[in-house]
């Protein structure tokens, strides 16, 4: 059993597709509007993927801890220094570093406020 994908609302779709493809080089599966007509796309490999809907009305994703909801997704990385030069380089808020076992986390903000985590773990996980 895996997850498959994760659903995130953005507020513009080329701006979304471009940072997560240049942060981790995924390619697009799919790109279209929704039956909704709504622009979206799948972004991943064949196994799992991000699904990226842009939404009708404008705002920011608001992160909170302390109430019920989704907080932030986790992606595993090889090199986690690596990825945190390409946050660098995208110009991506950062900071948030935790080192404990089974791995290093780096977590960041995507340009709609989205916290994700990156993850290198000590050994190889399946």
């Amino acid at each position: 059993m895996f997850i498959e994908h994760v659903n995130l609302t953005v507020s513009n779709l080329p701006r979304s597709l471009k940072f997560y493809r240049r942060l981790f080089g995924w390619d697009v599966r799919w790109q279209g509007t929704t039956t909704g007509g709504t622009p979206a796309a799948h972004l991943g490999d064949e196994r799992c993927y991000v699904a990226l809907f842009e939404a009708p009305k404008p705002g920011r994703w608001a992160i909170d801890y302390e109430a019920v909801g989704f907080n932030h997704f986790g992606v595993v990385v090889d090199d986690l220094d690596a990825m945190t030069r390409r946050l660098d380089e995208l110009g991506a808020e950062h900071g948030l570093e935790q080192d404990y076992e089974p791995g290093r986390r780096v977590y960041f903000i995507d340009p709609d406020g989205i916290e994700v985590e990156l993850v290198q773990y000590q050994d190889a996980v399946v």
